[in-house]
């Protein structure tokens, strides 16, 4: 079921966007505002078959989690930020997270970018 306004529809846990680049399942929190969300795990299906993923993360989120680090000590007290298969992009919400990897496919860094689940 489609939200009006909205570029996908729910399946499950998960919130499906069909491009012609791709089709991409992003996995939010249970209610979170598809608009608002600033760290999500998606995985993406390429047309050729293969299947790719990562954590898109907003910097505003970064900075959010490196301050709270700060203050409980994990990360050397939040001197640092580390995620194997992250993504970080500008602009919060589903619609800005999908303009990323679009760009990344016509741009062919698609592949430099995101991981294969499979390793």
């Amino acid at each position: 079921m489609r939200q009006s306004g909205q570029p996908g529809a729910w399946d499950g846990p998960s919130y499906r966007v069909h491009t012609k680049h791709f089709e991409a399942a992003f996995v939010p929190n249970a209610g979170e505002d598809l608009e608002a969300v600033d760290n999500v795990d998606v995985f993406v299906d390429l047309p050729d078959g293969s299947r790719w993923s990562t954590t898109i993360i907003t910097l505003a989120h970064v900075e959010l989690v490196m301050k709270r680090w700060a203050t409980s000590g994990e990360a050397l007290g939040g001197r640092y930020f580390w995620v194997s298969d992250g993504l970080i992009v500008r602009d919060a919400g589903i619609s800005n997270m999908i303009q990323a990897l679009i760009g990344l496919v016509e741009n062919d860094e698609f592949s430099q970018v995101l991981q294969r689940p499979d390793g």
